[in-house]
């Protein structure tokens, strides 16, 4: 049985994430708007991976005899002004999320819940891999993003991106 305050985190998580999700398919949405569908399609691969780790939340608070209480998703409120805007969005979004796994982290951690800190494992390297993405992207953007040949460029490399489902056991 989890201790309460790291299973209300854990539920919490599971919205927090599908919130991702819907906060990568606005992106998604501003760059096929944008004729830059490359990155489209790179933020809506983004978008089903933090779906798939709500999953994952969702699957491991049941598996511990949770009951999940799904909330609504809110609205992304992001200003979505610009290309390179969006990237040091989705970086800040990333920050924010590593904050809340360590937050469970640290409440798991608190009462000895080991089990549950093994599985945050996974979410703490997937996040550093995040945000090194998000700010890959950025450095990426201002070195090409003025040249229309180079975003152009950059632009069918984010096409290339392909996403296959996390391999974590729960």
């Amino acid at each position: 049985m989890l201790d309460r305050k790291v299973a209300q985190l854990l539920s919490q998580q599971v919205n927090k994430e599908f919130y991702s999700a819907y906060l990568y398919l606005d992106f998604s949405n501003y760059y096929y708007g944008e004729g830059l569908d490359g990155f489209g399609s790179w933020y809506k691969i983004q978008a089903q991976e933090e779906r798939d780790h709500a999953m994952l939340f969702m699957q491991y608070l049941q598996n511990n005899g949770e009951k999940v209480v799904l909330e609504a998703i809110d609205k992304p409120s992001a200003a979505l002004d610009s290309a390179k805007a969006v990237l040091a969005e989705a970086l800040e979004h990333e920050r924010y999320v590593t904050g809340l796994i360590h937050e469970i982290y640290d409440a798991a951690y608190g009462v000895k819940d080991f089990r549950t800190m093994q599985f945050l494992d996974w979410f703490v390297k997937e996040q550093g891999e995040e945000e090194t993405n998000a700010e890959g992207l950025i450095k990426k953007f201002e070195l090409f993003g003025d040249d229309p040949k180079s975003l152009y460029m950059l632009d069918n490399e984010m096409a290339g991106r392909t996403y296959a489902a996390p391999s974590l056991t729960l």
